[in-house]
């Protein structure tokens, strides 16, 4: 039973101080609780989503297998177990609101979209679906972005402005080689081809730019002369401020991508 105080308190006094936004309270939220609770982050970025033509979680069952498409989410984690030929291989899980989505980035699309996918929070990534049964589905990844530049991007300069950014490659890395597509689709396996990018099949081009002590793999070579593994994994510099704003309570330790 409730208590009968006598009489209904009267208005507070405001402090003058005016309502918080629901991009603000969600901002709180995960200040404070690590949880977004009111909304999911990802709501924020659905208009952006739509135009792109993003494929939800609840939508990848009726996706064809090797269909080429867009998903998008929090990261959840990233797991780089280690595999017996060596080749690193990075599972990442990302959360947009409707369920999970499982991305895996081959050694052949690691290079120019790892520092992305190690030290970014919201997440944009292309691949290739996988039908692995009858519920079962995964992305073959080939490339990743941060959903919170794009948004900029579209906000300042419109759709085809993401559309030019997303096809661009950085400079020094390759894209995925024809050679791993055909060696995917060629393959009755589950897990796609490795293969070497485009334009590095010349031995000389080998001995320049092989890592010693890497079984003889590419290495970014700035103008510099400076050589850098593509392991590194190096933050760029600034400060990030997209980053999440604390350790969010359903977000997996994972490991360091080493």
């Amino acid at each position: 039973l409730a208590l009968d105080l006598g009489g209904v308190p009267g208005d507070a006094e405001r402090s003058g101080l005016p309502e918080m936004t629901s991009a603000e309270r969600v901002r709180a939220e995960l200040d404070v609780l690590g949880l977004d609770v009111s909304r999911h982050v990802v709501d924020f970025y659905v208009p952006l989503l739509a135009e792109l033509g993003v494929t939800r979680s609840a939508q990848l069952l009726e996706r064809r297998s090797r269909s080429t498409l867009l998903v998008a989410g929090a990261k959840v984690a990233t797991q780089t177990p280690p595999v017996r030929s060596g080749r690193r291989v990075v599972f990442l899980t990302l959360d947009d609101g409707t369920g999970p989505v499982d991305a895996t980035f081959f050694e052949d699309a690691q290079g120019p979209y790892a520092a992305t996918v190690f030290h970014s929070w919201l997440l944009v990534v292309r691949g290739e679906l996988r039908r692995t049964g009858r519920r079962g589905v995964s992305l073959r990844a080939t490339g990743c972005w941060e959903l919170p530049l794009l948004h900029e991007l579209w906000q300042e300069h419109g759709l085809e402005a993401v559309h030019d950014h997303l096809a661009q490659v950085p400079k020094g890395f390759g894209g995925v080689g024809e050679q791993a597509l055909q060696g995917a689709a060629e393959s009755r396996a589950a897990r796609p081809v490795i293969a070497r990018p485009d334009g590095f099949a010349s031995d000389v081009v080998d001995q320049e730019l092989s890592a010693g002590g890497m079984g003889r793999r590419r290495v970014l070579v700035h103008a510099s002369g400076f050589k850098q593994s593509p392991y590194a994994d190096v933050k760029p510099a600034g400060q990030d401020v997209k980053s999440a704003p604390r350790k969010l309570w359903h977000s997996s330790p994972g490991s360091s991508g080493g």
